[in-house]
Order: structure tokens, then sequence, then C-alpha cells
């Protein structure tokens, strides 16, 4: 349920939470926001923080799966305004309360804070970003109880997964360019579906990235009986399409352009790494901080032109495909 609200009305001590928080639960996020038109950027930086509260939710180690279910119901009726939002952030306070993220915590004691964000947002922008959050949590609390160190039962359940984290975000984050930009809305019409692609290829990225980390912690997302070779020539397919989506965008939204440019880049950079570790059977590096700030200088060039995205493209991806070809 949207509640209509005049943008130019958000708090300014609000924007400003956001804005610091940003930069303390997503280094890449911090960036890549900004970049964006100032309503785009309020828009998607209020969305963010409201599906970092799901994620938190799902990634909290100290909460057992019953326990995730019932905060996540309780998240999504406090954003569609059928609860109170100081139940929520109370219960979830209480029981995150040996979480050891402080940043996340923080989080989720302003989340009266970010929703205050998303009521002064246009109503189109608010139910873009209401729809985002209700599949996204939704979709989590069925996944809950799937979690267990074996991983997801097979490879279908593993793109449903990728859907409801992120495909959804994609599908959110084309609504309001969409809104935004008549010329974009034109351009993507009936290529939808690239954008679901574009998340799910992120959240293939993050989960391939981050396994022996939710390993350690008893769970995986990882599909059962799929070797990493087939899941980084998954993940390259998924990425195929998001070069697509970004070709779409017109350059004249440049913040648009450079705002997906640098996350499909960063992917495919993560994927190098992971594909590098596969032949050498070490354990697989982070992106170095050098490494982000130069491609974050070259998409001041490169989302200029389609020439440059696409040949960027296809030089990073090579190495990696010649890895995820073979089983």
């Amino acid at each position: 349920m949207a509640i209509k609200n005049d943008p130019d009305l958000a708090d300014l001590a609000d924007l400003a939470y956001q804005k610091d928080t940003l930069n303390l639960v997503s280094r890449t996020f911090a960036i890549t926001i900004p970049l964006l038109p100032p309503p785009l950027e309020r828009a998607v930086g209020c969305a963010y923080l409201l599906c970092r509260i799901v994620d938190t939710i799902e990634d909290a180690s100290c909460l057992a799966a019953p326990e995730k279910v019932v905060l996540s119901e309780l998240f999504l009726a406090a954003c569609l305004n059928q609860k109170p939002i100081s139940e929520f952030m109370q219960s979830c306070s209480t029981a995150l309360e040996l979480h050891p993220n402080l940043a996340e915590r923080d989080l989720i004691a302003h989340t009266a804070t970010v929703v205050r964000i998303l009521h002064c947002c246009p109503a189109n922008q608010q139910t873009a970003i209401l729809r985002c959050i209700s599949i996204m949590s939704q979709g989590m609390t069925r996944f809950h109880a799937k979690q267990n160190p074996l991983g997801l039962k097979n490879l279908q359940e593993f793109e449903e997964y990728c859907y409801v984290v992120a495909g959804v975000v994609g599908e959110m984050l084309t609504s309001l360019f969409a809104a935004h930009s008549s010329q974009f809305a034109q351009a993507i019409a009936k290529q939808e579906s690239l954008a679901m692609a574009f998340g799910q290829a992120l959240q293939m990225t993050n989960i391939l990235k981050d396994s022996l980390e939710d390993q350690a912690r008893g769970v995986s997302w990882l599909p059962q009986n799929v070797t990493q070779a087939e899941l980084l020539a998954l993940a390259i397919q998924k990425l195929d399409a998001a070069l697509t989506y970004i070709l779409f965008i017109p350059k004249a939204e440049f913040g648009m352009r450079r705002f997906c440019l640098l996350a499909l880049g960063l992917a495919v950079l993560t994927l190098d790494k992971l594909a590098a570790s596969k032949k050498t059977k070490h354990q697989p590096q982070k992106i170095s901080r050098r490494t982000v700030a130069l491609f974050y200088h070259f998409t001041l060039i490169a989302a200029h032109s389609n020439t440059l995205i696409k040949l960027f493209f296809y030089c990073a991806a090579r190495p990696l495909k010649r890895v995820a070809i073979r089983p």
C-alpha cells in the first residue's frame, strides 16, 4: 500500500542517515547508487536498505529458521502499514542482540527512518519498491526452512532463490528507471526479462564468492550435484543478458548506465577471481580496492560507448568462459 507524499519533504537528517548507513553496510552500493540522478538515488538507496534488512534476517546465524520467518513476516507487515514499525524494530533488535554486525543492528533500529524516506517517494516508486520487498520477504520466508549445509536440492530451486533475492531487484530497478526515462521505457519494452537475469547473475556471483563463509556457518545456497564450472557457465549466460540490458539504456542516461556497468564489471571481475582459484586450487581473493577504483574511473569513459562496454565484457569474460565450459 503506497502512501502518497512529496519527495521534497524527505527529512534531511533521514537522508543523511541513509547515505551514512550505505557507506557502512555496502562498499559497492555506496559508490554506485550516488551515480544515479537524485530522484533515483534517493529511491534506490532506500530500497537497498530495506532489502538489506531482509537480508540481515536471513544471514543472522544467531536466529533459528522459525524466528527468521516470524521476523520476515513482521517486517513486511510493517512496510505495508499493517503493523506498527515499532513492533518489528523492538522484536528484531531483541532477536539480533548477539548479531556481530553493528551497522546492520543499527539499521534495524532505524527501520522507521528508512520507511519514512520510502513514504516520501512518489507513489509509483513506492509501488515498485513495495512489490520488490513483498516478493523478497515472502520468498525468503519459503527458503528459511531450506537452509542446510548440503545446499538447495537442484538448479531450478537455485535459480528460484536467486530470483527472490535479486532477480526481483532487477525488476524493481527497471520499473524505477522506466518511470524516470520514457526513452528507456520504450527501449526495454518486451525485454524486461533481461532485468531479472541481471539480478540473478549478481546473486549467483555473490553465492559463489561467499560459499566458503556460508559453509562455515552451516549453510549452503549452492545447488546439490552441480559443479562450480556449470554454475560459472550459468552465471555467464545471465551476465550476457545483463550486458544486453545495459545497452538498452540510452546514452543520455549516463548515471544509470554507469550504475549498471559497475555492477556488471565487478561481477565479471569477481568471477574471474573464482575461475582463477579453480585452476590453481587456492582460495579466491577479493577484488582489491585499487581494482575497484580503476574500474570506477574506466566507467567514466566506457559508459558513453557501447563498443567499449562490449569490448570490456568480452575481454574480461574470456578467461572465465574457458574455465566455465569445463565441468
